[in-house]
Parts: structure tokens; sequence; C-alpha cells
């Protein structure tokens, strides 16, 4: 059976309302909950950024069941490996053993801010696979000395360890991020449901594995109403992965979307309160062999009743697929 997950999204939402809607999410009865790692929203109508890992720590003392989860951090840039390996053994300690770390290449959009440059695809993924090697060691407890062709660790060491180490999940959109993950990762992360994803990820070393998708809708009781807010803040998701990776800043975003129209937007995220429609959008990640999906509701102020509806029709809904 396949599990559902709540999405904190940073881009629209403060900390403190990121808190307090995972709380609800645990108390309504989602699987899991991830949340997003962003220096910059996508559009600036969403609004807000957040330090994720302060709001994860914060969320793993107000909550007692529901999994956590990065979705995803980037782990080259912004942050440092051996950084990310100490903030992710603190928050599996905090959490009792509820983290997963999700690692991905990242995107120009919140990496460009520490004046570092974006290289190619290719690059920022050889980069990744060293720090996921490098995060690995860390979590052993060992201190370790490292002189790669990206990065270098002199004597490091973690010092508050958990007893099981977070699981590495990594974000996937091609043969070579497949193969990364299928080498390295515990569970994959994808946002489409392709299947030539996730044979990829087994073909490499994945099987048996869980995979994590992620889906976007807007729940709103007026369907025109979910549908103008979908295109006023997710509208960027219509531009794919090869775009969305590269460009720096929200305007570059809304530039890029500027041609997508409401009724675009509507075909591609489910909008309103028809549980069937989020059924139909669903069964292609079962399909194509996904465990986990996340659930995005477009709409920071929106939370509260997304998730009511979510514990009386969504839920009961999907678990029967």
């Amino acid at each position: 059976m396949m599990h559902f997950g709540y999405t904190m999204m940073t881009e629209q939402a403060g900390p403190r309302e990121l808190v307090d809607h995972v709380v609800e999410a645990e108390r309504v009865g989602f699987d899991f909950s991830v949340m997003s790692d962003h220096s910059f929203p996508w559009l600036k109508a969403q609004g807000h950024a957040p330090y994720a890992w302060s709001v994860l720590g914060a969320a793993a003392q107000a909550t007692s069941r529901i999994p956590l989860m990065s979705f995803v951090t980037c782990p080259t840039f912004r942050y440092h490996p051996a950084v990310i390996a100490q903030k992710a053994a603190t928050v599996q300690l905090l959490s009792e053993g509820r983290f997963r770390l999700g690692l991905g290449s990242g995107e120009n959009l919140n990496e460009h801010i520490v004046g570092e440059g974006w290289p190619s695809a290719r690059v920022r993924l050889d980069m990744l696979e060293e720090a996921v090697e490098i995060i690995r060691a860390l979590f052993t407890g060992e201190y370790v000395t490292h002189h790669g062709p990206h990065f270098r660790i002199d004597d490091a060491k973690l010092w508050d360890l958990p007893d099981t180490a977070p699981p590495v999940g990594i974000a996937v959109s091609g043969p070579r991020s497949c193969e990364l993950a299928g080498h390295h990762a515990d569970l994959l992360i994808a946002t489409e449901p392709e299947r030539e994803l996730v044979d990829a990820f087994d073909e490499h070393g994945g099987a048996g594995k869980p995979r994590i998708g992620q889906l976007p809708l807007c729940y709103d009781t007026d369907r025109d109403a979910a549908v103008e807010r979908a295109h006023e803040q997710f509208r960027w998701a219509l531009g794919g992965w090869r775009v969305n990776a590269e460009l720096p800043l929200p305007a570059g975003f809304a530039q890029a979307s500027a041609a997508v129209r409401p009724e675009d937007v509507a075909r591609e995220i489910p909008c309103g309160d028809d549980t069937y429609a989020v059924v139909d959008a669903v069964r292609p990640y079962a399909e194509a062999g996904f465990t986990d999906l996340a659930l995005v509701q477009v709409g920071g102020e929106h939370q509260l009743s997304f998730l009511h509806w979510a514990e009386s029709t969504l839920l009961p809904a999907l678990r029967k697929i």
C-alpha cells in the first residue's frame, strides 16, 4: 500500500506556521512529512524562505510520530557536506529516529547566493556523489580526512550520533542521477511519475528500496479560486527540471512562466475539492512503482482547510488505491 505524506513548503509559509501545519498533519493521519530547503521562493507571490533546518528541529520537538525529511537539501554549495552530516545527525537525535536525509544536486535559485558559480549538471552530480560519500563516512563516528576533487575535510568527526544513521535519499531526473542513487541511496526521490527512473534506480542497486514522489494540488471549495491560486503561485512548476534548475531568481521564474495560462496549470495540478481528480493524479505514481507520495497543498494560508479535508475525505479515498 502506498504511503501518503504532507509537504512543509518553506516557500509559502513562515517558520511557526510550518511547525503548526506539520503538527496538524500528524494529527490527521499523514504517514510522513517532507520539507523543502530553499533560500528563495520560486515566485514572489509565494513570499517565504525560512531556514529549513531550524524548522526541522522545532518540528522534531513538536511532533511525536510523523517521520520528517529534507526534500531536498543540496550538500555542495550553500552547505558543506560535513555540516550537512552534523545537521542530519542532530535532527535524527531530536526526532528519536524519525528523520530521513533527502539530497539533490541543487537549483541555481538557492545555491547562487554563496557566489561560487553554477557548473554543468555533470559537475554538480560529481560533487553530489563525493558529498554523499563524505556524509556516509561521518555517520560512522570516525575521524574523517578527505582531499577530493571538490571537497576537503581535515579531521572531522561527529560527536553526537544517533543509534541509527538517517537513511539517505537522492533526487533523480535522468540516467546519471539514477545510477548515483542506485549505488549510494537508501531511497529514491523524484517529482515525476516516470517508470524509467524507477527502473534505472533498480538496475543500479535500488531494487526493493522505497521510492518517494511528490504531487502538488490546490484544494478549495471554490474551484475557480483554486485555479487562480495555483496559477499565481505554482505556474513555475510547468517549466520542467532542466529549466527550473538553472534560473537564479524569482524574476526569472516569473518571466519564464509568463505565457502559462490558468487553464494550463489546471490541467497539470488538481484544483478544487474533487477527490477523484486527486486519485486520478496519484495513480500514475502507483503504476510507476512509487511506494510513497508527498502531497503539496498550494497556498500557505490554506493548509489547515486542506488538512481537515484530507482527514475527512482525501486520505480515506487515497488509501483505497
